[in-house]
C-alpha cells in the first residue's frame, strides 16, 4: 500500500461534470489498494471537507477555494509578459502552494497525483517525490490554433500554443509519467513536447455495472441530450441543434420530444415545441435508458464524451458529430451514427426513429465496445499498475 497526496482543480462530489467523474472514479479504484489524501480547490463557497461519500475513500480530505481564470484582470494582463501561460498566472494560489508544503512536512508520501494543469503548475512544491500528471487535455488550446479563420486569430492562438508548448516542458520534469484520455491527446502531448516518452492513455469510462441495474423502457419519438451549459460546448451544440435541424426533424415526426438535461445557466436557446428541459437530475441514468435516441451534436472542446458512453452502456442509440466521438473507438453505422451537416443529422435521427433493427444492433455493438474498453472494472488495473510503477521509480 502506497501513501498517495492526490491534487484536484475540481472538488469530486457530487460528480456532475466529466471531469469530476474522471476524479471520483480514480478516487475508487486507488482507496482499493492505498492510502489517498485529497487536496482539491472547488468553486463553491459552502463546500466543505466533511463529505461521506470522500471520506469513505480518503484517510484526509482538504478543501481550499478555487479562483477562476479571468482574461481582463490585472494579473492576466501581466500574463502576457510571462513565459508562463496567462491562465495559470491569474489562477496561482499561494494558499494551495502553501497547504501542498505543509502536507508533504506533516507526512511521507509515495506518490503525488496531480489533476489537469491547475494542480500540476505547483510541481516544484512536491519536493523531488515520485509524481504522475493525470490529463493534461491540449486539445482544446489547438483546436483554437489549427482552426483559426483569420490570421489574426492564428497568430494569437499560435503564440498561445507556442508559451503552453514550453511550459509544459519545464513542468514535466517534476513529472515521471504521464495520463491522457484518449490516443489524440497523447499524439497532442507528443506534439508538444516530443522528448517526453512515458505517456498511458487512460481513456474515460464508466462504472457499466451501475448501468446494468437500470431498467426502463425506452419509449418512441423520444430524444435526449446531457449536460450542463456552464460548459459552453454544450450550450453551443443545443443551440445549433435546436436551430438547425430539430425543425426538419419535426416535420417528418411531428410528436417528436426533445429532453435536455443539467444547469443550463439561464442561457438563451432558440424557442422549439415539445422540449422539456429538466435542470439537475441527481440521476440521469432512468432519462436516458428511456429516451429513443440520445444526440450528441457537439462541435468544440477536448477529451472524450462520457455522455456517449453512458447511452451506450444503456443502450440507448447515439447520433454524434465527428467531433462529438472524437478519441472514442466507435464507427459509424457500427456503434453510432455519425452526422456533420443538418440534413445528415436529421436523416441519421430519421433512420433511427423508422428502422427498429438498425437501432438495436448498434446498441448492442455499442454496449459490447463499453465493456471491452471504457469499463472501469476493465481499466482501472491498468491505472493501478501504473500508480505502482511510478511510485516505485
Amino acid at each position: 500500500m502506497s501513501r498517495i497526496l492526490f491534487l484536484s482543480r475540481w472538488f469530486p462530489y457530487p460528480p456532475d461534470n466529466g471531469s469530476k467523474i474522471r476524479i471520483y472514479n480514480l478516487l475508487r479504484g486507488l482507496a482499493q489498494e492505498h492510502e489517498v489524501t485529497l487536496l482539491s480547490f472547488t468553486d463553491e463557497p459552502d463546500v466543505g471537507p466533511d463529505v461521506p461519500a470522500l471520506r469513505a475513500l480518503c484517510r484526509d480530505v482538504q478543501v481550499m477555494p478555487g479562483k477562476p481564470f479571468e482574461p481582463q484582470s490585472q494579473r492576466a494582463r501581466l500574463g502576457f509578459l510571462s513565459l508562463t501561460p496567462r491562465s495559470v498566472v491569474d489562477t496561482f494560489s499561494p494558499e494551495m502552494e502553501h497547504r501542498i508544503e505543509q502536507t508533504l512536512s506533516t507526512r511521507d508520501y509515495d506518490l503525488v497525483i496531480a489533476s489537469e494543469f491547475a494542480t500540476a503548475s505547483y510541481g516544484r512544491s512536491l519536493r523531488g517525490l515520485p509524481a504522475l500528471f493525470e490529463d493534461p487535455e491540449l486539445g482544446v488550446l489547438y483546436e483554437q490554433f489549427a482552426h483559426a479563420t483569420s490570421a489574426w486569430r492564428r497568430f494569437r492562438y499560435g503564440m498561445t500554443w507556442v508559451k503552453q508548448r514550453h511550459y509544459l516542458a519545464r513542468l514535466l520534469r517534476y513529472f515521471r509519467a504521464c495520463t491522457v484520455v484518449s490516443e489524440r491527446e497523447r499524439r497532442l502531448l507528443f506534439l508538444a513536447v516530443p522528448n517526453y516518452q512515458p505517456i498511458e492513455v487512460i481513456p474515460n469510462c464508466i462504472n457499466l455495472a451501475d448501468c446494468d441495474g437500470v431498467h426502463e423502457v425506452a419509449q418512441v419519438n423520444t430524444m435526449i441530450f446531457t449536460g450542463s451549459f456552464r460548459y459552453f460546448a454544450n450550450h453551443d451544440a443545443m443551440t445549433w441543434f435546436l436551430r438547425e435541424v430539430y425543425s426538419r426533424i419535426q416535420a417528418q415526426v411531428p410528436d417528436i420530444h426533445l429532453t435536455i438535461t443539467g444547469d443550463h445557466a439561464n442561457l438563451p436557446l432558440p424557442e422549439a415545441e415539445n422540449v422539456t428541459l429538466t435542470g439537475f437530475v441527481d440521476d440521469v441514468r432512468p432519462l436516458i435508458a428511456s429516451c429513443w435516441i440520445s444526440v450528441v451534436p457537439i462541435w468544440r472542446g477536448g477529451g472524450t464524451r462520457l455522455k456517449i458512453l453512458e447511452a451506450m452502456a444503456l443502450r440507448t442509440p447515439v447520433v454524434s458529430t465527428s467531433k462529438g466521438v472524437e478519441g472514442l473507438d466507435a464507427q459509424h453505422n457500427d456503434h453510432l451514427l455519425i452526422a456533420d451537416t443538418p440534413q445528415a443529422f436529421t436523416e441519421a435521427v430519421i433512420r433511427l426513429l423508422k428502422e427498429p433493427g438498425l437501432r438495436q444492433r448498434l446498441a448492442d455493438n455499442a454496449y459490447q465496445l463499453v465493456r471491452e474498453k471504457y469499463d472501469w472494472a476493465v481499466v482501472m488495473p491498468r491505472f493501478l499498475n501504473l500508480v505502482e510503477r511510478v511510485a516505485r521509480a
